[in-house]
């Protein structure tokens, strides 16, 4: 089952492209061998290990994690080009804003706002992560910083004399020597770059700004509370709708290291649509505009269960209800957050952009289904059928199909993007479907009402591909003069009949 779609993904990636594969310890191995074959051994980045929490229904060993195989589609691409990953770390926003809220309650009195924030991170449980970065304590008119090392590493560097400025007393110089030369050392001084002690008889250090250092290398093993994303999409839901759902604030991450602000994140099995959530999430943080496509076959929901009693039918349904949940929710918080800027109790002026991200981020789908062509059989197998069932095939297009199913055979068949905007209008008295301005204009009138009038109007709107169905011109000579019309009016359109 995995093979071809191993096959598969690596046809569809490009050579900055990666694929994430979650797996547990039953299969993970297997896994590993398949994905040595189809994207080869030295494509292999890693194993990322999840901790999830503690599991106690075990006999022998409580198995509380499971692995993310991840390759890409050209290591030696990566490194021709200088490709890094990096993550931003956690807990930042929470400390950002604790910063905020101390400079309002002490506004420019560093040293106060320093202690606060030390006591601040000493009351943290320690399983917050903004814990981690409690050497982060110090702060000054540029910023959160903490006091680094500013000696040569290994030794051997220069030793010379550094005043202190209060006490105008040389400091202790680090036994390895200074990490620049003097001339450089005075300009960082200049620049308020050098945190000194209360006197001379310590050495000074630099001053490393968290915002400098908001990122790291992804860590192959984390912990993430694996309940934690059953009670969100409980909460999203209002329901237990989708068992052990993955986790979106990981997926997140995840996309947020490997992918570019215009990237395609595709998911084979998209269950819930967690990946869905967690690209909106992504946009609405960053400004960028990833595109998501979730494949999720109609799997029937159990009629004993929640999902089923609550109207969802298979398990696709509840994916796109929680797409459509999670980008009101995201919209809506990006509303909330413009308005909470005004109230300077609660919010920080840094809070605008943000805000403002989420409010514009793109939160629209399309929901395709797989299904045979919309043309009957007689149109690509003619061989096939006998004189006798011909009088079945007067009509070319399938009776139950639709103008947008169509509309979508056309843009798959010209190669259009099937996220392009589409826009409903209404041409001399026609429906005609314009996609993104001029890219296609479409008529599937199939009632003899494609009139050379009609035609005329259409072409002026100049646009690179028009299509319509056979059984829609009101004569032959109509049919016949299209080519003459367009060629007049828009030379440079491409013609389709259905």
């Amino acid at each position: 089952m995995m093979y071809p779609r191993l096959k598969l993904a690596r046809n569809l990636l490009r050579d900055d492209g990666v694929i994430f594969i979650s797996i547990d310890d039953n299969e993970q191995a297997n896994l590993k061998r398949l994905c040595d074959e189809v994207f080869g051994g030295d494509n292999f980045v890693a194993d990322f290990i999840w901790s999830g929490g503690r599991k106690n229904d075990s006999k022998l060993v409580s198995v509380s994690h499971e692995y993310i195989v991840c390759c890409v589609k050209s290591l030696e691409w990566y490194k021709q080009n200088k490709i890094l990953w990096r993550q931003r770390k956690k807990g930042l926003d929470e400390i950002y804003s604790q910063h905020e809220k101390l400079k309002r309650q002490l506004p420019e009195n560093y040293e106060e706002i320093t202690n606060a924030l030390k006591e601040w991170f000493k009351c943290l449980p320690d399983s917050n992560p903004a814990k981690i970065h409690k050497h982060y304590c110090n702060v000054d008119a540029k910023g959160i910083y903490f006091p680094d090392n500013i000696s040569w590493p290994g030794g051997g560097g220069p030793k010379y004399e550094v005043l202190h400025p209060i006490t105008n007393k040389p400091v202790k110089v680090p036994s390895r020597g200074w990490i620049t030369n003097q001339e450089k050392m005075r300009q960082w001084i200049t620049d308020d770059l050098v945190h000194f002690g209360n006197d001379e008889n310590s050495v000074p250090c630099s001053k490393a700004y968290l915002k400098d250092r908001e990122y790291q290398v992804p860590y192959s093993v984390f912990y993430q509370d694996g309940r934690a994303s059953t009670k969100r999409l409980r909460t999203l839901m209002d329901g237990d709708l989708f068992d052990h759902p993955k986790d979106e604030t990981v997926l997140e991450e995840y996309i947020q290291f490997s992918t570019q602000e215009n990237d395609i994140i595709l998911d084979f099995f998209s269950g819930s649509a967690t990946t869905a959530h967690a690209v909106m999430q992504l946009n609405a943080e960053d400004g960028g505009k990833r595109k998501f496509i979730m494949v999720q076959i109609p799997e029937a929901c159990d009629e004993k269960s929640e999902a089923f009693k609550a109207g969802y039918k298979t398990i696709a349904d509840i994916g796109k209800e929680r797409i459509r949940r999670a980008g009101q929710k995201i919209h809506q918080h990006g509303r909330d957050a413009i308005y909470r800027v005004s109230d300077a109790n609660n919010f920080g002026a840094d809070a605008v952009p943000d805000a403002i991200n989420r409010v514009s981020t793109d939160i629209g789908f399309r929901v395709l289904k797989i299904d045979s062509s919309n043309m009957n059989d007689v149109y690509y197998s003619p061989d096939a059928i006998s004189k006798e069932d011909l009088h079945q095939f007067i009509e070319n297009i399938k009776p139950d199909r639709s103008d947008e199913d169509l509309l979508f055979q056309v843009l798959l068949d010209w190669g259009v993007d099937l996220s392009l905007p589409i826009e409903s209008k209404t041409i001399a008295d026609k429906p005609v479907f314009v996609v993104a301005d001029d890219a296609i204009v479409a008529c599937f009138d199939r009632n003899g009402g494609v009139t050379e009038a009609f035609i005329t109007e259409l072409a002026t709107l100049k646009p690179l591909r028009a299509v319509f169905c056979d059984a829609g011109f009101a004569s032959d000579s109509v049919k016949i003069n299209i080519e003459q019309i367009f060629k007049l009016l828009s030379p440079s359109t491409d013609i389709k009949t259905i």
